[in-house]
């Protein structure tokens, strides 16, 4: 079974789940690195409240009769009354000299930590629900050292910094909701144009080719894919109307050899004939049939050269020599034609051969149907660094000027007297030839004076080594 393809996901969407993730990253950091700040100078104030706390009570136990004072001023505090602050003096012995109400239940002397250890970093210690701070300290006592350790309530801390997470948890579910909705309604306004767009080229259809997208009005980078869309629908009308005046070419080529073979039949099926008239029937038949294959397989070479994409097998060879036999191979009708074929000059050409062949004999071709008794075709070739450059030239009648830049259509014909002779499919072969080769063919000419095609083949960059 095959698997039915996921659905594309729309551009839409992924801009709104991309904006959203980025907004959520942002607020994470930002609301982050707050939440650290507050947090972080929250403890440590209470921890230079606790160690001035701790200074306080050391001035207080130097003083004469200290520790007996300090008892006593903790025996003051009432019961059930809140404390920030608990404090315990203990001598070598492990007596307890001076301790706050209650604290030896909620705080055991062994939850705090030796007396060397640093003050600035408290020990951490929850009882009864609450978080304390607990620090140890060495404190001199009429000639002996005594132990005096203190504990910070830092719950109102921990209750805050709660309260601060929730309060910044909430800021970042509204931020990203509000993210995602800003995210939906920029993104929307921002793919109007492409819905307008769209609406525009739906419009577009086989008799509405002349369609076309409007330039103005769009934003800037939706302007070149108007541009594009306009340029795409101007080759589309062309090669539309190409095809169409090509199928009623094609039709009106076909239909004329057809028709003549069928009235030729018709009329020698009228009435009984002699073996010699069957038989110039039946050659005609085949004059005929062999014209109609002749557009046949050009019609098919066209189609291969326009699907080929420049897949062409190219290579350097003698010009001269590849052109002499093409001369030789039309001497024969040239001369019972009485016309005089020369060649002249050399060069190196870099092409496939068999197209270079067929270019070249099409223009010798076209030149013969066309030149008169006692006339001339001369070929020339010439080379440079850049392109080989072959000239076919002949003495015949002439192209008009008004015909010129059409002469490489298919089967367009310049004039009613050279209707009757060729397919008109020979310079559209030699042209698709040369945009095989990415070179040209240009046509001069002057009627009653004759006709010059020039073929120009690039050569490729040489690849150093």
């Amino acid at each position: 079974m095959f698997s039915k393809p996921a659905e594309p996901r729309s551009i839409a969407s992924q801009l709104v789940l991309l904006f959203t993730l980025a907004s959520a990253f942002l607020f994470c950091c930002g609301l982050g690195i707050l939440y650290w700040i507050v947090v972080r100078h929250a403890f440590e104030e209470d921890s230079e409240v606790l160690a001035d706390r701790i200074s306080a009570l050391h001035a207080d136990l130097i003083r004469p009769g200290g520790v007996a004072a300090l008892s006593e001023q903790l025996k003051s505090i009432r019961a059930g009354e809140r404390l920030t602050y608990w404090v315990r003096v203990i001598d070598a012995n492990g007596q307890t000299l001076a301790e706050t109400p209650g604290m030896n239940g909620l705080l055991p002397s062994s939850a705090f930590p030796n007396a060397d250890a640093s003050i600035d970093r408290p020990k951490d210690y929850r009882a009864s629900g609450k978080l304390f701070s607990l620090v140890a300290t060495q404190e001199p006592n009429g000639g002996e050292t005594s132990t005096m350790q203190v504990a910070q309530d830092r719950s109102a801390d921990e209750n805050f910094m709660k309260e601060f997470g929730a309060l910044l948890a909430a800021v970042l579910a509204l931020g990203v909701l509000a993210s995602a909705v800003i995210a939906f309604t920029v993104t929307r306004s921002g793919l109007r144009p492409l819905v307008k767009m769209t609406r525009s080229l739906r419009r577009v259809g086989p008799k509405r080719l002349h369609e076309r997208v409007p330039l103005t009005g769009w934003p800037r980078e939706v302007q070149p894919l108007a541009v594009a869309f306009d340029e795409m629908l101007d080759r589309l009308e062309d090669s539309f109307t190409r095809l169409s005046q090509f199928s009623a070419d094609l039709a009106h080529e076909l239909r004329t050899p057809i028709a003549n073979i069928r009235g030729e039949g018709e009329v020698a099926l009228t009435r009984v004939r002699t073996p010699e008239e069957y038989r110039q029937v039946i050659e005609s038949s085949v004059a005929e049939c062999e014209r109609l294959s002749a557009i046949v397989d050009n019609l098919l070479f066209l189609a291969r050269a326009e699907a080929a994409e420049g897949h062409i097998q190219r290579a350097l060879f003698a010009g001269k020599e590849a052109v002499e036999k093409i001369r030789a191979f039309h001497e024969l009708i040239a001369e019972e034609r009485r016309v005089a074929i020369t060649v002249s000059g050399d060069a190196e050409i870099d092409a496939d051969p068999m197209l270079f062949g067929r270019a070249v004999s099409n223009l010798v071709q076209n030149a013969l149907r066309f030149t008169p008794p006692g006339g001339t075709i001369s070929i020339s070739l010439s080379a440079n660094a850049a392109e080989s450059k072959i000239s076919v030239t002949d003495s015949g009648c002439g192209i008009a000027s008004e015909h010129l830049p059409r002469v490489f259509d298919r089967f367009y014909r310049a004039d009613s007297s050279r209707s009757a002779q060729g397919s008109g499919l020979g310079l559209a072969l030699v042209k698709s030839i040369m945009d095989l080769h990415g070179g040209s063919a240009v046509v001069e000419s002057e009627v009653d004076r004759g006709t010059v095609v020039t073929l120009r083949f690039p050569n490729r960059p040489t690849i150093s080594t």
